[in-house]
């Protein structure tokens, strides 16, 4: 009787601390939380996928599931996660941010323009400034992320044939940061950040844009069906990431340019860099790591959204036209208010 009275009392609590929570705190959360979940289930294919993408030839040529056995065979499993705490540290707030900044535009949008549509163009356009906004505060921890990917470390006195040793280490994410500021400044910190940006905006627009547009087709009971909204987020995150990926490989071999041989071609803008990979590489370098982004991408962004949407529910944050309301009324309440005192 008196734990069932504490677990009363702990429900409580914990209902008051998540009424008394603003809106936008509730979708930071919400976002933080799915951000940080479906990056560390996907870390091992993304640290295969930087690999492919930046092109180090002991990786490249021996394929997807040599390359596993690879990372497995010099660097253990850690090895599938070099770099996710960095990744992580960046995937968290930029998830909150994306998440949370996605709903404001959409709300600023329609309360700004009230005879705009309600439709799959308002969740493109407010996806995309979300993303923007996302990168432009993150960067450089993926920066770092990349950076730590990229290096191939073996164990201690194991020479594994393949594996180069003669590249700059760093030991950490800190370290990684104290590295590249010194050496390039803050402008180091956001290199390769234009690509990002010319890609997050259609990646992003185009990610909320198909999964809006799906559920709106899904009927009202099976809308928090947790297998529909997987699909729902699969295939969003399939077709966004197809269109953009190409700007995805040309960010990454901009971010580790440094630390690639000094007879390597030089990259500049991120226009000269797309046309140089193309010409001295091949156009289907473009879209190296493809194949493996699709098995990342699916269950990422299909978890992604799952959890935010579970974690809107727990949290009691309301649905898109409901959020829209409440705004509203706080803010009639609080003009009426003014013209009061």
């Amino acid at each position: 009787m008196a734990k069932k009275g504490e677990e009363r009392e702990m429900g409580t609590f914990f209902d008051g601390i998540i009424e008394s929570m603003p809106l936008f705190a509730k979708e930071l959360v919400a976002g933080g939380v799915a951000g940080g979940l479906a990056k560390t289930v996907v870390a091992p294919l993304e640290r295969v996928k930087i690999l492919f993408q930046t092109r180090r030839a002991e990786f490249h040529s021996i394929g997807v599931v040599g390359s596993f056995k690879k990372i497995a065979k010099t660097e253990g499993i850690m090895g599938f996660y070099r770099g996710n705490g960095a990744s992580v540290a960046r995937i968290v707030p930029y998830a909150a941010l994306h998440y949370m900044a996605y709903e404001q535009y959409r709300r600023w949008i329609i309360n700004s323009f009230p005879d705009i549509g309600r439709g799959p163009v308002l969740d493109l356009v407010a996806g995309s400034f979300a993303g923007g906004t996302a990168v432009l505060f993150t960067y450089p921890l993926d920066l770092v992320r990349t950076k730590l990917a990229y290096q191939v470390v073996a164990p201690p006195k194991i020479n594994v044939k393949g594996v180069v040793n003669t590249e700059q280490i760093y030991s950490g994410i800190l370290d990684c940061f104290s590295k590249t500021y010194k050496g390039s400044g803050l402008r180091g910190l956001y290199r390769g950040v234009a690509p990002s940006l010319y890609g997050i905006f259609p990646y992003a627009g185009l990610k909320f844009y198909f999964y809006e547009e799906m559920k709106r087709h899904v009927p009202d009971e099976q809308k928090k069906n947790i297998m529909v909204n997987l699909v729902c987020g699969s295939v969003a995150g399939l077709l966004g990431q197809t269109f953009t990926y190409p700007l995805d490989v040309v960010r990454r071999q901009m971010q580790v340019q440094r630390l690639l041989a000094s007879n390597s071609p030089a990259l500049k803008g991120t226009m000269e860099t797309l046309v140089m990979i193309a010409k001295s590489q091949g156009w289907k370098q473009l879209f190296s790591g493809l194949s493996i982004n699709y098995l990342k991408v699916v269950p990422s962004v299909a978890i992604g959204f799952t959890v935010y949407d579970i974690m809107k529910s727990s949290l009691r944050v309301p649905s898109h036209d409901e959020a829209v309301i409440e705004v509203v009324t706080n803010k009639r309440n609080t003009q009426t208010s003014s013209l009061h005192s």
